[in-house]
């Protein structure tokens, strides 16, 4: 199965991504983790990035786009299944997507569409916690660490990103608005679209979704 998760910030792909992992043993390709993974290492592509980020604006096609093409096509993660979760996040990337997946033979075939208000984003997101060393998410008042602080999965330090606050997390939602909404139609016109209430719990989306892909 080959899919992406589309929706804006805070609308549950990661969490929802996790949960497909293990069921479906699909390749979870995140760029948001590639990026924070290239900051943690402070390379010039992390650099670069960081300085979008901290202000709540998207790290430019070109830059996001030649980190996909190397991690799928040099790196092998497309595999026998995957799923893209947060790329594309415009029509431009979805056009680059497409070449790229061309190029291997293995074309999306479904565009999850996680569709949430903006009270719960704020609720979720400002809440957010995660493992500064793998990433592990965690929720301040839905599932926060047995440890305050310290991951249950890796003993790291658990923290809230820069960009989790009320007026950040509102200037990233003007930007998909501005800027990801269009890659909706996009899939929509290639009949790959399915669209699903975001606002519900995670597992309950999740057997939602599964019944949605089985039709």
């Amino acid at each position: 199965m080959r899919l992406v998760l589309l929706g804006p910030p805070g609308a549950g792909k990661g969490t929802l991504a996790g949960l497909l992992k293990d069921q479906l043993g699909l390749a979870h390709i995140s760029t948001g983790d590639i990026l924070r993974e290239e900051m943690k290492n402070n390379t010039p592509l992390g650099r670069e990035a960081k300085q979008y980020i901290e202000n709540g604006e998207l790290v430019p096609d070109e830059v996001v786009t030649k980190l996909i093409d190397h991690k799928m096509t040099g790196g092998g993660m497309a595999g026998d299944g995957y799923m893209l979760d947060g790329f594309p996040r415009t029509e431009q990337q979805a056009q680059d997507l497409d070449r790229i997946l061309e190029k291997l033979k293995k074309p999306i075939e479904h565009a999850i569409y996680l569709d949430s208000s903006l009270p719960v984003i704020i609720q979720r997101l400002t809440g957010r916690r995660i493992c500064r060393n793998c990433s592990a998410l965690y929720h301040i008042q839905n599932k926060p660490p047995k440890k305050p602080g310290v991951c249950d999965t890796c003993g790291g330090e658990v923290y809230q990103r820069s960009d989790d606050n009320e007026e950040t997390i509102k200037t990233r939602m003007d930007v998909y608005m501005a800027n990801t909404k269009p890659i909706i139609s996009y899939y929509e016109a290639q009949g790959k679209l399915q669209k699903l209430d975001a606002d519900k719990d995670a597992k309950d989306l999740q057997e939602i979704l599964m019944k949605t892909i089985a039709r």
